[in-house]
């Protein structure tokens, strides 16, 4: 199964740092971020944990959870966590799940049906398709998918922005553009007319007959 934006998360029951879980009960009524690893005590992986572990207030002030996991078993982790400390000053406080039976990779099509169904005797590189990051919505949807390679470390600041648009485009009909950071100017979307534009945004600039800029929505 391909997971694509707009489609409901699989949920799933695994076990986790911070004991059993349901996936939907555990994100609630807020938003979530899964982040994937190819195997534990990898050396990119352990500095994107750290960077995790020290903008998780970041993502609190949004509304959203974040949750690892790592193709390796719960127990791995605690040691893995020491490690990550030691290397980013950082301590892991957010769950990571523990996938030793490659059950939730392939539910979320990061790795194929038959990668067998034990993550004993796999490397990083058997993995390396576990990378991938998931934003999901209260309505438990997927709002964004990324997938990097095990070379290139993850670029945090980059999905909170993303969060950031997407929130923002939720509550009112505009687009982000390019580039766009907080306070910036949006994008008003074909779906509302000039005259429902002035009354909803005031003013705007028609910089061509199909794009049209206002003030970034404060309300």
């Amino acid at each position: 199964m391909s997971l694509r934006i707009n489609q409901t998360a699989p949920d799933f029951t695994a076990d986790t740092t911070h004991g059993t879980i349901q996936f939907h009960d555990w994100i609630g009524d807020g938003w979530a971020v899964l982040f994937s690893h190819p195997k534990n005590f990898t050396p990119v992986c352990t500095t994107e944990l750290g960077t995790m572990a020290g903008l998780e207030g970041e993502f609190q002030k949004r509304g959203v959870k974040i949750i690892g996991i790592s193709v390796d078993p719960v127990e791995n982790h605690a040691k893995w966590k020491q490690d990550i400390k030691v290397a980013t000053s950082f301590d892991v406080e957010y769950p990571l799940i523990g996938d030793k039976d490659l059950k939730v990779a392939k539910l979320y099509d990061m790795l194929p049906e038959d990668a067998g169904s034990s993550s004993e005797g796999r490397t990083p590189a058997d993995n390396a398709t576990v990378r991938s990051v998931y934003v999901i919505g209260p309505d438990k949807k997927i709002k964004l998918i990324l997938t990097y390679p095990m070379t290139t470390g993850r670029n945090f600041n980059e999905i909170l922005r993303a969060i950031d648009s997407i929130q923002l485009t939720a509550k009112h009909q505009v687009a982000t553009p390019a580039n766009w950071q907080q306070g910036d100017d949006v994008i008003i979307t074909a779906a509302v007319s000039n005259e429902d534009a002035i009354t909803r945004f005031g003013s705007f600039d028609t910089v061509l007959p199909y794009l049209r800029k206002t003030k970034q929505p404060t309300a």
